[in-house]
């Protein structure tokens, strides 16, 4: 592989956030550049609960891709304690529809609405299992007593073990894994079940958002973790395991949300995601596992076709936005003012 210039086949973002209206002029378009699909979150306020409200959000979405663009959303339901069985049905029918999403409550963004007890989500769970319609799981639990920097760990045993010999043929996607026993789990568990790993935790650990005062851009949940996580991570990323794929839980969140007292967590990648992926790569020595990474194994998994147009990145150094517009505010992005060594180089047949 050439390693100032190389091409792979277009990528696909398996856990993106978006949110919605003002906010969609600059998402998406950042998304849109150099992803051909993306499976959009559903933690909007109020959260996407119905094949309705999806298909409606999927609408603005579209109407903000850049003129000749081809970004495809991919839409997902909010889990909470209440879904109708039948809009698994309704979900089932339609092709942009990908998955449902859980999350604990109070776990993190605009989770007020998420599932305070698995139990009570089983008849949904029994129907996805039937309709063959994917489970996307925040994996932490959301409990006081447990420190924030154990809850994925906690919840692989808690939850997700349980919940995977109760419903062997559901599956699952153990979504933006931060941990080494996460990525063991994914490793040796049976079949269905698949993880996304983000760009930020295979770049940094928690002294990188801690260290020399608070750095509020690095806040994100599940929380940046120790160094021999970030490690683990990499060694997965960068293994050729189809289970893991590329999925960037880009998530900007205007700077007076970040800038705060109490700021929101959430990290925006999605203007530098695939050059930060492939500058992991290169320092893994892996360059050439990347193409499956990104645009292979996430396709695999929930059965769709591979894309057949291809993108192109090139060696050379661009110093990252401070800021872009965002509603009626500024988003920062990761990197913002710093140097970046690969280059988005654009897109071709």
């Amino acid at each position: 592989m050439n390693r100032d210039k190389f091409s792979i086949t277009r990528p696909d973002d398996w856990h993106l956030h978006l949110r919605d209206r003002a906010a969609l002029a600059t998402s998406v378009p950042h998304s849109a550049r150099c992803f051909r699909r993306a499976i959009v979150m559903p933690n909007l306020k109020p959260p996407v609960t119905s094949v309705a409200a999806a298909g409606e959000y999927r609408e603005r979405i579209v109407q903000a891709i850049p003129p000749g663009g081809s970004f495809e959303p991919l839409m997902t339901l909010y889990l909470t304690d209440n879904l109708p069985v039948s809009e698994i049905d309704l979900a089932a029918r339609e092709p942009w529809l990908a998955a449902v999403k859980y999350y604990p409550a109070g776990a993190t963004t605009n989770s007020e609405s998420g599932v305070t007890a698995i139990e009570k989500v089983y008849p949904v769970l029994a129907r996805m299992e039937e309709a063959d319609l994917p489970l996307l799981l925040h994996g932490e639990v959301n409990d006081a007593e447990i420190d924030i920097f154990d809850r994925e760990a906690v919840f692989i045993d808690r939850i997700l073990q349980p919940l995977r010999e109760r419903f062997p043929r559901l599956r699952i996607v153990l979504e933006h894994i931060t941990t080494r026993e996460a990525a063991q789990y994914v490793t040796e568990a049976p079949a269905p079940i698949g993880a996304t790993i983000t760009a930020h935790h295979l770049l940094y650990h928690r002294s990188d958002m801690l260290a020399g005062g608070i750095r509020p851009h690095l806040y994100c949940l599940p929380i940046l973790k120790r160094d021999i996580h970030r490690e683990a991570l990499r060694a997965a990323a960068t293994s050729g395991n189809p289970r893991f794929f590329l999925g960037t839980d880009s998530a900007p969140h205007a700077v007076t949300d970040k800038e705060t007292a109490c700021g929101c967590a959430g990290i925006y990648t999605a203007p530098s995601a695939l050059e930060l992926y492939a500058e992991v790569f290169e320092e893994e020595q892996a360059l050439d596992r990347l193409e499956a990474f990104a645009a292979f194994h996430g396709a695999d998994f929930y059965g769709m076709e591979r894309n057949s147009s291809r993108v192109e990145l090139v060696r050379e150094d661009w110093t990252a936005s401070e800021r872009f517009a965002f509603s009626d505010d500024e988003v920062v992005p990761i990197r913002a003012g710093e140097k970046i060594r690969w280059k988005f180089a654009g897109t071709g047949s």
